[in-house]
């Protein structure tokens, strides 16, 4: 008889083992079959499972069928997985509407909700907080927001050269600063809103929203509310505008939204309805009060 500390044959007979099993005062020996619960498909399926979700990170907002082919998955799989991560609180579903402002069924997409993103792990948040805590401490609150300043300098730096690139039309520019924002993960999207007086020919006031459904420092910027405003500075000066934050995830937000003022245009349509996905409209850069 050999004990738990000892090594186990490499081969023992069924019958040995059960002897052993059901011997009084011994400890049972875990053989070579898995143990009674274990489900090698469950097991197959969570990795699978966890690669859709870093899917959905890079991708998303993204739809089912983008993922399939991302993936290689048929699209009944990719939905089974899709719909057990969305039990579990980990992802979840946004209607998008179609960039082009057409009529239709909005899209549906998938982006990781804050629990998903919270499960990629956040051991940075800890160090980075007690390092901004230390600066805050030592220097004042001015050196952090000097330091958030610096960081989101040198992402305007990165940025300007294809902002500028995409011409003075500000919805031109806010689209291009949205694939680059999804280029670095926060999962960045537009989306062309407008709103008019009543008349036969009303007055459209155009806006676009800018949207992130990730931000990889959501949880630092809740302590440290600087890194959401120096991005929305930056913002403006990539774009040439004033914009102003609707919400941000970091305070509870379901996600970053920024309204980006696009201008006026005239519409012929007498409907009072907000004109949500408006007709794409050229407006050139406009000059920024100093």
């Amino acid at each position: 008889m050999y004990s738990v500390t000892d090594p186990v044959p490499l081969r023992a007979s069924t019958s040995a083992r059960r002897d052993e099993r059901h011997q009084p005062g011994t400890e049972s020996v875990p053989g070579p079959r898995p143990e009674a619960g274990s489900d090698p498909k469950s097991d197959s399926d969570e990795r699978t499972r966890d690669r859709v979700l870093s899917a959905v990170l890079e991708r998303g907002p993204v739809s089912a069928a983008e993922l399939g082919e991302q993936l290689g998955f048929t699209p009944a799989a990719v939905r089974r997985h899709l719909d057990a991560l969305s039990r579990k609180g980990l992802i979840e579903v946004k209607l998008v509407s179609n960039s082009a402002g057409g009529a239709g069924r909005p899209a549906r997409k998938y982006v990781l909700s804050r629990q998903g993103q919270s499960k990629l792990g956040d051991d940075y948040l800890d160090i980075a907080r007690t390092a901004l805590g230390a600066l805050a401490q030592a220097a004042g609150n001015d050196a952090v927001t000097e330091f958030a300043r610096t960081r989101y300098r040198e992402m305007e730096e990165r940025y300007r050269p294809v902002v500028e690139a995409a011409g003075p039309d500000i919805q031109a520019r806010a689209e291009a600063l949205a694939r680059l924002l999804a280029q670095d993960g926060f999962v960045g999207s537009t989306r062309l809103v407008g709103a008019g007086a009543k008349g036969k020919a009303r007055t459209v006031m155009l806006s676009m929203q800018l949207c992130q459904g990730h931000c990889p420092v959501q949880q630092l910027a809740a302590d440290f509310p600087v890194f959401c405003e120096s991005e929305t500075e930056v913002f403006a000066r990539l774009l040439g505008v004033d914009v102003r934050r609707l919400s941000t995830l970091a305070s509870g937000g379901h996600v970053c939204t920024t309204h980006i003022p696009v201008g006026r245009t005239r519409s012929a349509a007498q409907s009072d309805e907000p004109a949500t996905g408006t007709r794409r409209v050229s407006i050139k850069l406009q000059e920024r009060p100093s």
